[in-house]
């Protein structure tokens, strides 16, 4: 137990995460990602009249299992690894946050962004419902997630894969340094 519940140095995700692309490889997968999850499970649950749905998706089953093991590993972390201590940030963080108003960041997510009242507000809504409507369209516009992509799309030498992940990485730099601090300020 004690060697889950201290922190592991950065590089031994990107170790686990490396090896999985060679298992993925092996055993015949060539697509990778959290988003390619929903179309499996619209294919599986929906009528069979929507062409976007009609593959074989019992081949993409191993998906599943996936998926509830991230959802099994959260739960287990959740219960067995909990740290009742708040979490920290870095104090430039904190003071830069606090310039924005945000000053509650004891928790998982700020809470003074991330709440129902503030769903109510101007700020709130552009962050969470116009966020995610863009986080979903721009997944589906691209083909894929920043995890398919990124690693599964570059390690198969794809074109398409590196120009999102290009895309990816533009985008998350301009949205952090230029049009979040605009947000925050809303």
């Amino acid at each position: 137990m004690e060697l889950l519940s201290n922190p592991w140095p950065w590089w031994a995700a990107g170790i686990l995460i490396g090896l999985t692309v060679p298992a993925l490889l092996i055993l015949g997968n060539k697509h990778f990602g959290i988003s390619a999850n929903l179309r499996h499970i619209c294919a599986a649950c929906l009528p069979a009249g929507i062409s976007f749905f009609k593959y074989e998706w019992k081949k993409e089953i191993w998906n599943f299992f996936f998926v509830g093991g991230i959802l099994a590993g959260a739960v287990l972390a959740a219960t067995l690894l909990n740290n009742p201590d708040p979490v920290q940030i870095h104090p430039a963080l904190a003071s830069d946050l606090a310039t924005n108003g945000i000053v509650e960041t004891s928790g998982l997510v700020p809470s003074d962004l991330f709440n129902l009242d503030s769903l109510l507000t101007l700020r709130g809504f552009v962050l969470m419902v116009l966020g995610g409507f863009l986080v979903g369209f721009g997944t589906r516009y691209a083909g894929g997630c920043t995890s398919g992509h990124a690693i599964m799309g570059l390690s198969n030498l794809q074109w398409p894969s590196l120009i999102a992940t290009i895309s990816f990485m533009v985008g998350g730099f301009l949205m952090a340094n230029l049009i979040l601090p605009y947000i925050l300020s809303l």
